[in-house]
């Protein structure tokens, strides 16, 4: 474990050095509350679909989202994917069950609404807002890019893996003059008919940095990505609707920097909003846990 400190110097949380270590350490009630006094008391779905203005592609959402108290945590799944009983299991049911729950996306939304709960985005857990500005869904998009993809430290000309395809993120690292390997499980192609590969691991050999979506905790990608980068010194960095709360928490042992994004999202409404953004030790050093 190793501390972190929010703006005022004062500790805020520790990190951990696995996934695995994490969950431990929630369920032994070693960062906060004990989990099984902690109950459920909404658990909803969000599905969205979207085609921005002078875009030629499309995509789809699908999120499950906890609220435990004043805090809601979220966990993407395939659309289509998580059956309707998710729902009448979660509500009601306290954390400590849910850690133990056979489908990962439930595990990570409670793993979510839990760390949510204990250190809320803000100063005092390190982190540093953003601002959305009001605007149209590509607008909000690309100004959330531009948020993202100023957390890596690379010069023009190096070569970031983009794992979890968004359109406006490319367009933030071609204009930046940053070169990318878009990833993405389902494969295909980009708005811009690049190909889109879809082993991680095989990819990230040849790429100087990581640009990784949350959702690599829902389906079981995120600690070999992890691993990846603490081990060949490689930035890490996350942007989070899913565990938005829970991949600051690797600050400094594999992850460089974080931009979270607890629900509501972006694509929710066209009113202002915020991501909050954290940094690991001196921007992109992966070897300690102060913000």
């Amino acid at each position: 474990m190793t501390a972190v400190t929010g703006a005022a110097g004062a500790v805020a949380y520790e990190t951990c050095r696995t996934y695995a270590d994490l969950v431990d350490r929630v369920r032994a009630g070693g960062l906060g509350p004990d989990p099984a006094t902690q109950r459920i008391t909404v658990a909803f779905t969000t599905r969205q679909a979207v085609r921005h203005d002078g875009r030629g592609t499309g995509y789809r959402n699908e999120v499950l989202s906890l609220r435990l108290a004043e805090a809601v945590g979220s966990c993407a799944v395939e659309p289509g994917t998580l059956p309707d009983s998710a729902l009448d299991d979660c509500v009601g049911a306290d954390v400590a069950r849910l850690l133990e729950h056979p489908l990962l996306p439930v595990r990570v939304a409670a793993l979510d609404v839990y760390l949510m709960h204990v250190t809320p985005h803000g100063p005092e857990s390190g982190a540093r807002p953003f601002p959305l500005p009001a605007g149209s869904s590509l607008e909000k998009s690309r100004v959330r890019a531009k948020a993202v993809a100023e957390l890596i430290d690379l010069p023009p000309g190096g070569t970031v893996l983009v794992i979890g395809v968004v359109n406006s993120l490319l367009e933030a690292l071609r204009g930046r003059g940053l070169r990318y390997v878009p990833c993405d499980l389902k494969g295909g192609v980009t708005e811009w008919g690049e190909p889109v590969v879809t082993d991680a691991l095989a990819a990230a050999g040849r790429c100087d940095a990581l640009l990784v979506s949350g959702m690599t905790l829902g389906n079981g990608t995120f600690e070999p990505l992890r691993r990846h980068a603490q081990q060949h010194d490689k930035q890490l960095v996350m942007f989070a609707q899913t565990g938005s709360a829970v991949l600051p928490r690797f600050l400094g042992q594999g992850v460089s920097a974080v931009c979270a994004e607890p629900y509501p999202f972006f694509w929710l409404d066209g009113g202002a909003g915020v991501v909050h953004r954290y940094r690991g030790p001196h921007g992109n050093s992966c070897q300690g846990g102060h913000i």
